[in-house]
């Protein structure tokens, strides 16, 4: 396929074009697809080539062959009844992993430039440099280059610094937000979160039996710091989870005045406060003050993850924190963690030759620019449906129709379409937004929006007019 990308080998670009093809062709019935020989022309590429491509569609369960047939393309069944009280997280979760759903409901910033290839090419160079043979045992909590780069770029001044030793890394964040649960004891506690919140982050506390207050945002991200003031007052509260400059999935940026009254506040209380930074680098705006830089650092713990800026072949979450170091070692240490030593030394040197940054500045553009062309579409095409949060970072809208409708409804009709969006109700344990929800405007195909985007004002439509 001369068009296709010369780092790509051919079998991908051919893997890609079936999908597509799959896609296209509906779920209602098994349709046979072109030939070995017809692609093979078609697709200027050998006979092998489809084979292979083939065989990989054949493992995943999109097609099927019929000897002295050939292949067919297997339908794809929705999961859209949410009736008898099935999870709605769930349910979400499952259609977006099958083939053929346009996810409308994905978190996935780095998708619009990952840092994949960058990545992977250090990698091979640096196995090279360190045979794995030859390989000292790293400590269970990360290795020691790329704790030292993250406590080098979290470093603000003499007063707010970090050592390596103040940064663990884990599998995932799920296993790092597990770890501290359990080092702060946090089962039976009350936790004080921003709301809305990312659901993973609530499940998790719901799973440890914590007893969460939310903490819902105001117009423009402001916290309500009598209400704030009120909770320190009359709840014992353990821990105060935070964002650091940008509030997901609502997208917005806390006000510099209330950030001050907020830290004040926590301060004056000797709160401990759980910093999210997984979106600070994808904040449209630079140079914005983290929270972090207005708390006590003794009474500070930041978390984070890399998937959010370089992809998913950066899966850890890390956590920051310089007053529980024997208790983070012993419970990684529990969990023994095996992490790649040299994924892990290869994200370190994306750091220290300054290629996240230069990486960061395109991914913050292109975020801005899909954002602004998203919301033209939005005004558009749902003008007089919706009403929406203008992002100032991320690669999400937070929006909810201009008249009440039954967003679960809405949800199962376009399902019903193979399209995903995320309802509002999963970023609150209270059910704080039901009449919201999130999209993504981070899509390749600016078609693929457009049509969603028509199926979701045809939804709201049907569901308004009853």
């Amino acid at each position: 396929m001369k068009g296709s990308r010369e780092t790509d080998f051919a079998y991908q670009a051919v893997y890609r074009y079936l999908t597509t093809l799959i896609n296209e062709l509906g779920a209602d019935a098994r349709v046979r697809l072109p030939s070995l020989r017809q692609l093979a022309e078609r697709l200027d590429v050998s006979i092998s080539t489809i084979q292979y491509a083939y065989s990989l569609l054949e493992k995943e369960g999109r097609v099927y062959s019929i000897a002295k047939s050939g292949y067919y393309a297997l339908p794809v069944p929705c999961v859209a009844n949410l009736d008898g009280g099935d999870d709605l997280l769930e349910t979400l979760y499952v259609n977006a992993r099958r083939p053929g759903m346009l996810v409308l409901s994905a978190d996935e910033p780095a998708s619009m430039q990952p840092l994949d290839s960058p990545l992977l090419l250090l990698e091979r160079e640096l196995l090279r440099q360190y045979p794995r043979s030859s390989q000292a045992p790293s400590q269970p909590w990360g290795e020691l280059e790329l704790r030292a780069a993250l406590a080098a770029r979290y470093t603000s001044s003499a007063a707010r610094c970090w050592s390596a030793d103040d940064v663990y890394i884990g599998a995932d964040l799920r296993g790092v937000l597990e770890i501290l649960i359990a080092v702060l004891a946090l089962k039976g506690a009350t936790v004080l979160i921003e709301s809305p919140s990312d659901w993973s982050v609530l499940r998790l506390l719901q799973a440890a039996e914590i007893r969460v207050i939310e903490l819902p945002l105001r117009a423009g991200g402001v916290i309500d710091t009598e209400h704030l003031e009120q909770l320190l007052v009359s709840e014992t509260v353990r821990l105060v989870v935070l964002s650091s400059v940008l509030s997901m999935p609502r997208g917005t940026l806390m006000l510099e005045r209330n950030r001050h009254d907020v830290a004040h506040l926590l301060a004056l209380h000797g709160t401990w406060v759980l910093e999210n930074d997984s979106y600070t680098d994808l904040a449209f705006e630079t140079g914005v003050a983290p929270l972090r830089d207005l708390l006590d650092p003794d009474r500070l713990i930041v978390y984070s993850s890399f998937e959010k800026t370089i992809g998913p072949e950066a899966p850890y979450g890390y956590v920051l924190s310089r007053q529980l170091t024997l208790q983070l070692q012993r419970h990684f240490l529990l969990r023994a963690f095996r992490l790649s030593p040299i994924r892990q030394k290869a994200i370190a040197r994306l750091y220290s030759n300054g290629r996240i940054d230069q990486h960061l500045l395109v991914l913050r553009r292109l975020l801005r620019e899909s954002a602004a062309s998203t919301t033209q579409l939005l005004r558009e095409r749902l003008g007089d449906s919706l009403q929406w949060v203008a992002p100032e970072g991320g690669a999400t809208i937070w929006m909810r129709p201009a008249r009440p409708v039954d967003l679960r409804r809405v949800f199962q009709r376009l399902l019903a379409q193979r399209i995903v969006i995320a309802p509002g109700e999963l970023f609150s344990i209270q059910g704080l937004y039901a009449q919201h929800m999130r999209l993504t405007h981070a899509l390749s195909g600016s078609n693929d929006l457009g049509t969603a985007l028509c199926a979701l004002a045809d939804a709201l439509r049907l569901e308004q007019s009853g």
